[in-house]
C-alpha cells in the first residue's frame, strides 16, 4: 500500500473503510455497518488483529485500543476522542 492508496482510503467517497468509519461515527453498530457497506472492510478485520497482537506483545497502542473499543465494545465515538485527547502524557 502506498501513500496514494492511503489518501484515497481516507478521502474517497467510494472507500469502504471511510464509509465504515463514517457509519460507525454516526452510531451504527458493526453489524449495521457491514450490511450497509456490503463488502469486506479491511480496517475492521485489521483493528482486531492489531489489538490482539498488542496484547500478546504487551505493546501500548492507545489509538488501536480505543478504535477496538468503539467497534467491538460499543464505546461512543465522542467519548473515545475525549479519552484519547485527555489521557495522561507519556513517552511513546
Amino acid at each position: 500500500m502506498g501513500f496514494g492508496d492511503l489518501i484515497v482510503t481516507c478521502l474517497s467517497k467510494h472507500s469502504r473503510n471511510r464509509k465504515a468509519g463514517l457509519l460507525i461515527g454516526q452510531g451504527k453498530t458493526l453489524e449495521e455497518t457491514k450490511k450497509e457497506v456490503g463488502m469486506v472492510i479491511e480496517s475492521i478485520d485489521n483493528i482486531d488483529v492489531a489489538y490482539e497482537l498488542g496484547k500478546i506483545h504487551n505493546v501500548y497502542m492507545p489509538i488501536v485500543e480505543t478504535v477496538y473499543k468503539v467497534i467491538y465494545k460499543n464505546l461512543e465515538p465522542n467519548e473515545a476522542v475525549k479519552n484519547l485527547m485527555t489521557r495522561e502524557r507519556k513517552s511513546e
